[in-house]
């Protein structure tokens, strides 16, 4: 199919220094769990980003100095030559497909927790970190500590160049790196030459900007990754102030501006606090100030949104993290006119938890992220399957829907029957829910691929049973039948049920998705702690209840740090007036008041609830396979040669999960079987 010749702008080349871009789509720089620890992983999801048609892909942050070990974050690493090969890995795998690759230097400063270096942490004064609970603290650079600085920032630069890389960045942005910290003045107390004064301040970032060109500008071009809004007003960095001052005072150095919000949680706000495209005005006035090409990032998915930030003089070059997560073939979609391919990010941050977690990189959309090497999975090429195989797929959620998609493109005959009317699961009502509606594109995507493949048959409003399947003639049969919270209160505080549970004023999650609507006041007890009871809790308020949320975690939605969501989350609770009980457990209902005790005290308190909502825990809807699997004989005689549980109703987790195990189903059905492990590995060479 050819391009829409709307989206041409997109694919014309952009000059930047020394370097042409072939297009003007541009991997910005993001973590992902494998860094320095797994190169061969790392190099390989680059290289497939390369292969999607991105023309620069990017790094993520990379240590430049054992004193900014972020231990036991996992990210990329050049202390010294030893590290330099690890590193051309990326560059090559990126070169292999006529993209520029960029590697993002960085010291994070007083961020340094310097776990396993054990180095003292260094920062523009004295000071706490303010991202970490260690007992510990940054001390102020000497003027001999500022030029090791410049040594080592320009020698991480050479080694770059050596390790094959085009563009070399000099960060100062998400309050992570040196170079913002002596820019902040509530981090720069000095009243020496390196503070102060904005210009002061500013010193050593143009040092280092100054330092890296004279190092590298023969051959490489030189980025700026700049901060240039905190949202935190006159404390920090503002497009308004001093943010614009920056960018003007630096205006023509670097040969690339990429340009973002700070902190990390305001440059990667999920799809549930901003819209595609949020970032524009605060970074919309950098092309005033500036001839260099323009960066910048909004999560941003819909081809014509980049061709208005291109033709409005926003950006020069459309950036994407998680988009490129979600789809690494993005620009090659929009190029061959395949944009109703484009698996649409939905801004759910599950990516970021892999770096949370020191773990490698997953993404809900896109099961293969993280497995292009680990387990050979790539994100548009699967291998056709040999044999003649039937599959019923029962259960059209994130799982099943996945799972009949690649089988479809494996060339498998498929039906695929669910129960109800409406198509999507879990994904089907969790994406109604306030702020969620992006959650929608899991099934979307799915369905609208389905469609295009005859040999995938879809049945709604069928509910089967094991006598059905027996006499179906499918031999191969695949159960995605999802899970069901439970009414007991049994969770990770509680393994027995709660008293008074049983009661019929106590609802799930479920009962509220099928259109419940609790009695007023209504307590909901969150032992899940992802985001679901905050969310329950503010579609409640909209209807008009009284709302507590009891949790024994610390905080409301304790898990969704990992996602960036936590503070946001909690701020949207207390605005909406939410009453917020942490650290309480629940311990019996009555029907006029929930019992609670402190999970550190033990003492005891009553909240006033004519009802109350149990998100805790989910029980896999799992009597259809309990009930194929007493059958043994019939299974034989009606040539069923697998039955395989996926998803939620072989073990519930998130839909990431349901929807990477519709997607492994899909690819090993027909692989050895064994006792291996099933990936590779990269152990540490003792030769």
């Amino acid at each position: 199919m050819p391009r829409d010749p709307r989206f041409d702008i997109l694919f014309e080349p952009v000059k930047i220094g020394p370097l042409t871009a072939k297009n003007r789509f541009f991997q910005v720089p993001h973590c992902n769990g494998m860094g320095h620890a797994k190169p061969r992983s790392h190099a390989a999801m680059r290289g497939v980003k390369a292969e999607g048609g991105w023309a620069v892909v990017s790094t993520e942050e990379v240590e430049i100095h054992p004193s900014s070990d972020l231990s036991p974050y996992v990210e990329g690493r050049l202390w010294d030559d030893r590290d330099v090969p690890a590193l051309a890995l990326i560059a090559a795998a990126v070169h292999a497909h006529g993209a520029l690759a960029a590697i993002e230097l960085a010291h994070a400063g007083i961020n340094s927790a310097n776990h396993y270096s054990r180095e003292a942490a260094i920062g523009p004064s004295h000071c706490v970190s303010p991202y970490s609970y260690a007992p510990a603290q940054a001390r102020a650079m000497t003027k001999a500590d500022i030029r090791a600085y410049r040594r080592w920032h320009r020698a991480a630069a050479l080694r770059a160049r050596r390790a094959g890389f085009d563009v070399i960045y000099v960060y100062a942005a998400h309050d992570l790196s040196l170079a913002m910290h002596f820019l902040l003045a509530r981090h720069n107390r000095r009243t020496d030459e390196y503070g102060g004064s904005l210009t002061n301040r500013a010193r050593l970032l143009r040092e280092l900007l100054e330092d890296t060109k004279e190092a590298v500008c023969d051959r490489c071009a030189v980025a700026l990754r700049l901060a240039v809004d905190e949202r935190r007003g006159a404390d920090g960095l503002a497009s308004s102030g001093e943010g614009r001052e920056l960018v003007e005072m630096f205006a023509e150095l670097p040969d690339l501006w990429d340009v973002n919000l700070s902190g990390w949680a305001n440059d990667s706000v999920t799809s549930r606090f901003a819209p595609e495209g949020f970032q524009e005005e605060f970074v919309r006035f950098v092309k005033t100030v500036t001839s260099k090409p323009v960066v910048g990032v909004g999560r941003f998915t819909s081809p014509d949104m980049m061709v208005s930030q291109v033709r409005r003089g926003v950006l020069d070059m459309i950036g994407a993290a998680r988009p490129s997560i979600a789809d690494p073939f993005l620009p090659r979609k929009i190029e061959t006119g395949d944009i109703d391919d484009i698996r649409e990010c939905i801004g759910c941050n599950v990516c970021v938890s892999g770096d949370y977690t020191a773990t490698p990189i997953r993404c809900t959309q896109n099961p293969t992220m993280g497995e292009e090497w680990r387990k050979g999975w790539h994100p548009e090429y699967v291998p056709r399957a040999a044999g003649d195989d039937r599959f019923l797929i029962v259960g059209a959620g994130p799982a099943g829907l996945e799972c009949a998609r690649l089988l479809g493109r494996r060339g498998c005959r498929v039906d695929l029957a669910e129960a109800c009317a409406d198509l999507g699961g879990r994904v089907a009502h969790e994406s109604r829910l306030p702020g969620l509606g992006a959650w929608a594109r899991v099934r979307d995507y799915r369905v609208q691929q389905l469609r295009k493949m005859p040999e995938v048959q879809i049945y709604r409003d069928s509910m089967v049973s094991a006598e059905q399947i027996f006499e179906f003639g499918a031999n191969r049969v695949v159960l995605a039948t999802g899970a069901s919270w439970r009414r007991d209160g049994v969770g990770r505080a509680n393994r027995f049920p709660i008293a008074g549970f049983e009661r019929a004023d106590v609802f799930t999650p479920d009962d509220l998705f099928g259109g419940q609507i609790p009695s007023s006041p209504v307590v909901i007890f969150d032992d899940d702690h992802y985001s679901l009871g905050g969310l329950l809790a503010e579609r409640l308020r909209a209807q008009g209840r009284a709302v507590s949320l009891a949790t024994p975690a610390s905080l409301p939605s304790a898990w969704t740090v990992n996602t960036l969501e936590q503070p946001a989350i909690h701020r949207r609770l207390l605005e909406i007036g939410v009453d917020i009980l942490t650290q309480h457990n629940a311990l019996s209902y009555d029907g006029r008041e929930l019992q609670l005790a402190c999970v550190v005290t033990g003492r005891c308190s009553r909240v006033p609830a004519a009802s109350v909502v149990t998100v805790t825990s989910r029980l896999p809807n799992d009597g259809l396979a309990l009930a194929l699997a007493a059958a043994p004989d019939r299974l034989a005689a009606a040539g069923i040669v697998s039955i395989a549980s996926i998803g939620d109703c072989y073990v519930p987790g998130t839909i990431a999960a349901a929807v990477y195990a519709g997607h492994r189903h899909a690819r090993e059905f027909d692989g050895a079987d064994g006792d291996d492990v099933g990936f590779r590995r990269e152990l540490p060479d003792l030769g």
